[in-house]
């Protein structure tokens, strides 16, 4: 081939100035493919030489010489400083891409070659393209728009574009421009009507103008409008219109209009304003939107010009510094300073002219939405412009909207103050601010309505301690929030409690000596050893003494109800209830390591500081006094024992049941040790717990209480010895047997009825029962025998009793009580009744009234009687349960079935002896009540034919004096709480129920001195009337629904349905019909009526409910089918949990303040 001349005259001058370092010419050779007798290579693959790729590069090299070189050139007056920021900035030289190129086809003078046909598999890969994102069409509710609305909104259009467009036909005709633009600002608003031109020339009749059109729009009656719609199409629209004034803006002022032309954004406000002031609120939100984003986009350019500013400061001070000084140079970047402040001042009028105009109207609007825009912006204003807005004249907003009345308002100024807080170098100038609005936040953070709220001012307020700015007093009103209700709030305040904790353990450790005197007093401290002291001690005692000083009550959340004066019935705290100790200690488990760890702490309550003397210049001694713990102190440990044990045991279920990852397998194992230690550990703390806090019915409650985390089927998988859990069960009954509180029993009972529950074990645990059983029934009789002596017998006879009722609670005592005792051999056989059951229905057969001069004796008679009445209905509960046993076995009796009817006339006695008020009397209502809807249950059970009429015998309706009885203590009770709660009550139907309800009670005397007793024991007294009426209506409720109760308690149950609270409300709910409830009275479609009451109000409101399809697939009331409906069949009619007034008022406020649409705050 030939080819071309290296060096020809044409050629010559050009490559004379790109020859190489070595001296030779490039040049570009001839390609052997530009051959025209060649032919190419159709069918193969096409390739590339490399020298191909060395002249692409050379090319490039050349290319960027010259572009350095003439940045050299254009940069010679510069200084140093500005050659070396355009160097920086200057284009670097883009390498050749590396991936393989085609090669040039080979040629075979005119014979071509044809090449085999590959696999898709094996052959080359096309290169996969960027995929261009597909344009979606126009949404239907904008294809029929045109003007500027359409192209914002429509998908084939950028923000940036559109307003690039707009400013260039502003620079054509700036009139048409904003017109177009005011109308697209009036569409924005769901508004159709538009403005001219000549409304545009005529600013001064603006405010005329905007009257017309918000007449002919409110003519209109449109309630819904863009900015607040929950339409799908409308999604994004907040979105795209705010970003399509921030591009508006932004082109504006990269064009130099923003500055030049004052006319743009002066038109653009006058019209804004004047609409954010309007009493129609689509204009006032949509303007008030509009002029929040200009002003949020201008405090973003007013930043960049100070940036700019300081930055060319920079420069000319660098300049003025040097020997030679470039006055010229000067003088430029000074004349730079002075265009870039006038920019800036101008940015600044305009965001101040927003301020005054809108913002410091609208951030008190009646519209809450409006207001919460309001706070947002200013926020944004204050992080974004904080030379400018960082200022208390403007801080002073968010501290006087923390006091608003719409709670997505507060809540948005919480957030707007975290975000400043979360700046470090920002905190000090917020001293002032904090002291100022602290107690407002504080108060916020304790009492504010809303939950989510008071936990975001609680992470607010750590923040706030985290900077100093917090006052000691506050930080321990904080702190008490870990015994807050509301789980969000105690979850809120964990990282702020665990830091108190912290801080008095540092405290501590300084008075001890520092850590190094500490360390020589611990020592090396091992790892298994549980018993010898360890710095976990100390934080332990820090926690507890903590824990102590935030109760503010004085009261220990397990104290014995007698050590409280108060009843077992009056108690509000049932048994299994987490106390508010566990509560806390939930919260904050993950935040103190020494608490993970329940060992150490079992070791810590087990270590005997009785002992101990303070002695000088000792240090071992004085940490050991430093960790001796108070009466008060171990039982808040203890309830601390109990949730670490808990939790301990919970994070190993967790990770064991978690089966992502690879090490699922090791987390099972690692989970299957942690249990099977914790089992064997706790049956060996168990016992020595025990025997140290046994004497106390606080401690051995919550003693008690870690026997039911016992996995007592690990304790059998590792064959551990018999005699252990034997002697584990006898603690449990050593403890049955030594206590009367309440508490106590009824932990007792729960760890025996755990301990039943595993098969293998369940042999060993029976016989326990049994023995207890038989124990308590043997002293029940010497006891019973000896009555009618002192008072200490009755007291005794009266926790005995307790006693019987809790084990009949969890074992079969039908045997027992039936089983004639042996006389005892100085008495007659004669003398005694011959079984249990004939001595209990004695008990509450004969009641003699005491006079209340000895309270000891007259409470135990109370309790005697109470606690017989509930052993007889677990008695009956258990004969029912054997007789449904028997009838799903299809198994038929010979011997006659069971009565109750003795029982029941024992009860309507007791019901007519005592005051309707009496403890004694609602337990023998509400027993009654029970053991009638217990019996009912037989009415719809699947019998043999033969024997069918047999069984529902049992069911009988309660006796007409019975139901009397009943009517007249549930209007006493009622009666009872609407007075300690301040309400009123409809009036009786009739002039009987009339006198029965103005009767004076017997027991109501004492209770006139409410107003001047301790407010602590009011309040408890309305909780204890509240819950006596929840529970006996109830308890009505079900004898409704099983139909044993009638004779109009349906209508007397509700007649002041509204006007007792939200849980009596929720009761009485159960009566109504089916389909009316909850769900189903949302789905009905029809004429009928039906009462419904509106949550936290007092009277009742008729509103239209759906009477068709109720009746469809309608089951018979009371039945099975409809008791299981209802979810009543085994669990019974709980106590809802109503909303309180409160919270109700201020949503009903807040409802009435949205629809004042006319009312416009702050104009």
């Amino acid at each position: 081939m030939e080819l071309s001349d290296p060096i020809t005259p044409e050629t010559g001058a050009d490559n004379a100035t790109s020859r190489r370092k070595s001296g030779r010419a490039k040049q570009k050779p001839v390609l052997f493919q530009e051959d025209p007798s060649v032919a190419p290579v159709r069918n193969g693959s096409v390739k590339r030489k490399r020298a191909d790729l060395a002249d692409e590069e050379d090319a490039n090299g050349d290319d960027n010489v010259d572009d350095k070189s003439s940045v050299e050139e254009s940069d010679g007056s510069a200084d140093e400083e500005e050659l070396k920021e355009k160097k920086r900035k200057a284009p670097k030289a883009k390498k050749a891409q590396s991936k393989p190129t085609a090669k040039k086809p080979k040629t075979t003078e005119g014979m071509t070659t044809k090449l085999a046909v590959r696999p898709a598999v094996n052959g080359i890969k096309k290169s996969s393209k960027p995929r261009k994102p597909r344009a979606r069409s126009k949404p239907v509710v904008y294809e029929e728009e045109a003007g500027l609305y359409a192209e914002v909104f429509s998908q084939g259009h950028t923000p940036d574009g559109v307003a690039a467009d707009w400013i260039s036909s502003y620079e054509q005709h700036n009139t048409n421009a904003m017109c177009d633009l005011i109308n697209f600002v009036l569409k924005c608003t769901g508004c159709n009507l538009q403005v001219d031109v000549h409304d545009i020339e005529d600013p001064d009749n603006v405010t005329s103008k905007l009257s017309d059109l918000q007449d002919e729009y409110q003519a209109q009656k449109i309630t819904d409008y863009p900015l607040i719609s929950k339409a799908r199409i409308h999604a994004s629209f907040r979105s795209t219109m705010t970003g399509f004034f921030h591009s508006l803006v932004a082109t504006a002022h990269a064009a130099g209009l923003l500055y030049t032309d004052l006319a743009l954004i002066e038109n653009i406000e006058v019209w804004v304003t004047t609409m954010s002031s309007s009493a129609v609120r689509p204009f006032r939100h949509t303007a008030t939107v509009i002029s929040l984003a200009i002003a949020t986009t201008m405090c973003g350019l007013a930043n960049e010009i100070s940036d700019s500013i300081a930055k060319t400061m920079r420069q000319k001070d660098g300049e003025e510094r040097k020997k030679n000084v470039n006055k010229d140079r000067v003088a430029i970047l000074q004349a730079k300073v002075a265009t870039e402040d006038k920019k800036r001042e101008t940015a600044e009028g305009i965001i101040r002219d927003i301020f005054d105009s809108v913002y410091v109207h609208r951030y008190r609007d009646v519209d809450p939405k409006i207001r919460v825009d309001c706070v947002a912006a200013l926020g944004s204003w204050i992080a974004t412009l904080r030379d400018v807005f960082f200022e208390g004249q403007y801080l002073r907003y968010l501290g006087w909207v923390l006091s608003d009345t719409s709670a997505p308002t507060r809540a948005e100024v919480v957030k707007q103050l975290s975000r400043l807080f979360k700046r470090k170098e920002d905190v000090g100038r917020l001293r002032a601010f904090m002291d100022r609005f602290r107690p407002r936040l504080v108060e916020m953070a304790t009492r504010d309505a809303e939950p989510g709220i008071r936990a975001a001012v609680v992470e607010l307020l750590d923040m706030v301690r985290d900077a100093g700015l917090l006052e000691p007093d506050d930080i321990d009103v904080v702190g008490r929030l870990i015994f807050d209700t509301e789980p969000r709030v105690r979850k809120a305040v964990a990282g702020f409690f665990v830091e108190n904790i912290n801080d008095l353990f540092e405290s501590a450790v300084e008075e001890l000596g520092g850590e190094e005197g500490l360390g020589e007093v611990l020592g090396e401290e091992v790892e298994d050893d549980h018993d010898s002291p360890k710095r976990a001690w100390l934080k332990l005692k820090c926690l507890v003494e903590v824990l102590q000083s935030y109760d503010e009550n004085g009261e220990d959340s397990g104290e014995s109800t007698e050590r409280r004066g108060l009843d077992h019935n009056e108690s509000l705290i049932g048994s299994g209830v987490e106390s508010r100790w566990m509560l806390a200690a939930q919260a904050i488990y993950g935040g103190i390591p020494e608490v993970k760890n329940w060992e150490d702490m079992a070791g810590y309550l087990l270590y005997d500081h009785s002992s101990l003397t303070k002695t000088p210049n000792d240090p071992e001694a004085a940490f050991k006094i430093r960790c001796q713990l108070s009466e008060r102190e171990e039982i808040i440990l203890l309830e601390v024992l109990n949730v670490a044990v808990k939790s301990r045991l919970v994070e190993a279920i967790e990770s064991e049941s978690d089966k992502k990852g690879k090490k699922a397998k090791a987390r099972k194992e690692e989970s299957r040790e942690i249990q099977e230690a914790t089992a064997l550990h706790l049956a060996q703390y168990i016992p020595r717990l025990l025997k140290k806090f046994g004497a106390n019915a606080a401690t051995a409650s919550a003693v008690l209480r870690l026997e039911h985390v016992l996995n007592l089927e690990i304790f059998q998988e590792l064959r551990q010895d018999s005699t252990t859990y034997s002697s584990l069960l006898d603690d449990i009954n050593k403890q049955f047997l030594s206590h009367a509180d309440h508490g106590v029993l009824a932990e007792a009972s729960t760890a025996l009825l755990h301990a039943r529950s595993f098969e293998d074990l369940e042999e060993v645990t029976e016989a326990k029962v049994q023995e207890l059983f038989e124990h308590t029934i043997h002293t029940f009789r010497t006891l019973f025998d000896a009555r009618d002596g002192d008072g200490t017998v009755l007291k005794d006879l009266a926790n005995t009793v307790r006693r019987i009722s809790n084990l009949a609670s969890i074992s079969d005592c039908v045997t027992l009580f039936d089983t004639p005792l042996r006389s005892p051999p100085q008495q007659s056989p004669t003398t005694t009744p011959s079984n249990p059951l004939t001595m209990l229905m004695t008990l509450i057969s004969s009641p003699t009234p005491l006079s209340d001069s000895d309270p000891e004796s007259f409470q135990a008679a109370h309790d005697l009687i109470t606690n017989a009445m509930s052993a007889l209905l677990f008695y009956h509960m258990w004969l029912a349960l054997s007789l449904k046993t028997a009838l799903a076995k299809n198994i038929i009796s010979t011997d006659p079935l069971p009565t109750y009817t003795p029982f029941a006339q024992s009860l309507h006695t007791l019901i007519t002896h005592y005051p309707r008020t009496s403890p004694v009397r609602l337990a023998a209502t509400g027993t009654l009540l029970d053991l009638h809807t217990l019996f009912a249950t037989f009415r719809h059970l699947p019998t043999n034919p033969a024997a069918g009429p047999l069984i529902r015998s049992l069911v009988t309706p309660i006796a007409p004096d019975s139901q009397s009885a009943i009517l007249a203590t549930f209007a006493a009770v009622e009666k009872l709480h609407a007075r300690k709660s301040n309400r009123s009550l409809e009036p009786p139907a009739d002039e009987e129920e009339e006198e029965l309800d103005l009767d004076s009670e017997p027991e109501d005397s004492d209770e006139a001195e409410d107003e001047h007793g301790d407010e602590e024991r009011v309040q408890h007294e309305r909780l204890v009337a509240e819950k006596r009426l929840c529970e006996l209506a109830g308890k009505m409720v079900l004898a409704v629904l099983g139909k044993v109760l009638d004779g109009g308690v349906r209508e007397r149950l509700g007649r002041n349905r509204g006007r007792l609270g939200g849980s009596f409300r929720e009761v009485v709910a159960f009566l109504e019909e089916k389909g009316k409830r909850g769900k189903g009275a949302k789905k009905g479609k029809g004429k009928g009526k039906v009462e419904a009451v509106v949550v936290g109000a007092d009277e009742d409101v008729d509103v239209d409910e759906g009477g068709e399809g109720a009746e469809e697939g309608e089951v018979e009331e009371g039945g099975e089918e409809d008791l299981r409906e209802r979810e009543l069949v085994e669990e019974g009619v709980g106590v809802g949990d109503g909303v309180g007034e409160g919270e109700s008022e201020g949503e009903g406020e807040e409802a009435v303040a949205g629809m004042e649409d006319e009312d416009v705050m702050g104009d």
